[in-house]
């Protein structure tokens, strides 16, 4: 990486979420809390489906990625946000900075294109049930699953393609609790006016158009379950609300960010609390907690567990 860092800069100094003594253990426990929650949520959520038989079907398949994709995207920089609520200055690394970047944009990039497929799914299970197992193979979910990384990748690669070459040479203070594209930029020693807008907006386009093309397949949906009998009808109601509130959760602050940038970092602190902590977070309880299935499998597997424990013991 240092190859390509022809700045003097050799660190960024990261402001944090507040300077507040008393805010910062106060953010520590809640957010230490959040993050085990998290990753305890998405490890369960895995494991169920992977572990569950009947489970084993394209939904609950691009569910278990999205599990996945959570527990990465909450830890590309929670972690060191936590750990920095008692360092008394915090500061990331040129590379650790770069690594920032490529990470948030690899995992959102690909939860994207994930949420896309997953809605696809919603869409052939709903509108045409009788071809649903040709269309959604065990091979098409493992394509889609492929793409969604792939698509992440390039487009990560994207933005680092300008972002490594240009030069840094005197401010390095990052207003936030990680290194993003729109704030890093904003330090280098050229002009990056022109390029700053192309950069910032494609990702807040993409982030745009995904979210209308959802919301467009999960109006379709509904329209169609409108006559299916009252049972069908709410299942499947509940399990679009449920796709929908995570695509709301995920694509709301992507699109303040990157297609509005403001001025107030405050807000933009705020807004990316949501979609790195909050969104994973939340998206085992919904999914969890709207889904019998999922619910089902989880307290038989948990009796199970609890069972075998007991019958080993003295």
């Amino acid at each position: 990486m240092e190859g390509f860092n022809y700045s003097g800069v050799s660190e960024f100094v990261l402001l944090g979420l507040t300077d507040s003594p008393e805010l910062q253990i106060f953010f520590f426990v809640v957010f230490s809390v959040f993050y085990l929650m998290t990753m305890l949520g998405n490890c369960l959520i895995l494991l169920t489906v992977l572990s569950t038989s009947h489970l084993h079907s394209p939904m609950y398949f691009l569910l278990s990625n999205l599990s996945l994709i959570d527990m990465c995207l909450s830890s590309f920089a929670t972690p060191k946000m936590i750990m920095d609520f008692f360092a008394q200055r915090k500061t990331i690394s040129f590379e650790g900075c770069i690594s920032h970047i490529f990470f948030l944009h690899l995992f959102t990039g690909t939860e994207i294109v994930l949420l896309i497929s997953m809605s696809f799914d919603r869409y052939i299970a709903i509108c045409k049930p009788l071809h649903y197992s040709t269309i959604m193979s065990r091979r098409v979910c493992i394509e889609l699953a492929l793409v969604s990384w792939t698509v992440g990748f390039l487009h990560t690669m994207s933005q680092l393609a300008f972002t490594l070459y240009l030069p840094f040479c005197g401010p390095n203070v990052v207003d936030s609790f990680f290194c993003d594209l729109p704030l890093v930029i904003q330090l280098a020693c050229i002009d990056i006016y022109v390029l700053g807008i192309f950069m910032i907006s494609t990702s807040g386009v993409i982030a745009l158009i995904s979210f209308l093309l959802l919301l467009a397949s999960y109006i379709i949906v509904l329209i169609t379950v409108r006559d299916c009998s009252s049972t069908g009808s709410a299942k499947a109601l509940s399990t679009c609300t449920a796709h929908f509130i995570v695509v709301l959760m995920f694509f709301g602050p992507c699109i303040f960010i990157y297609v509005w940038p403001s001025t107030n970092f405050l807000i933009d602190k705020i807004l990316s609390v949501f979609y790195t902590i909050f969104t994973p977070f939340l998206n085992p309880l919904i999914y969890t907690l709207r889904n019998q299935e999922v619910k089902t499998a989880m307290k038989k597997k948990m009796n199970t567990q609890y069972f075998s424990l007991g019958k080993t013991a003295p």
